[in-house]
């Protein structure tokens, strides 16, 4: 997340960090809005069921336990860099592939398909 966090920082960007504990302290130095919720895992339901869509990065429990959610949820789920081989998951090939996918969607060009834009 810090490196996500950082990338927005440095496109001059805004990041809003949902924090499982109570000190806001605790996010990483690149979050912009830093939310101490006090909840700890909980807050992977409420991150899968307001996102839009998901980008996974990686397989840590907490990713994988975000992903199963978002596909609960019904949302659309974008893999990168070792992200779980899970049905429904779209796996995509660099963090370009990943964007044109999630804008491809945001945008309402339709679902991204398998082999679209590294993505598959």
């Amino acid at each position: 997340m810090e490196a996500v966090c950082q990338g927005v920082e440095m496109k001059g960007g805004i990041s809003i960090g949902l924090l499982p504990g109570m000190e806001p302290d605790d996010a990483n130095p690149h979050v912009t809005v830093r939310m101490a919720t006090g909840i700890g895992e909980a807050r992977n339901a409420i991150i899968a069921r307001a996102g839009f869509c998901i980008v996974a990065i990686g397989n840590s429990y907490g990713t994988l336990s975000e992903v199963a959610l978002g596909l609960q949820f019904g949302r659309r789920v974008f893999g990168l860099c070792g992200a779980a081989r899970l049905d429904g998951v779209m796996h995509c090939d660099a963090a370009d592939a990943a964007i044109d996918a999630v804008c491809r969607l945001t945008l309402a060009y339709g679902e991204p398909k398998s082999g679209r834009s590294g993505c598959g």
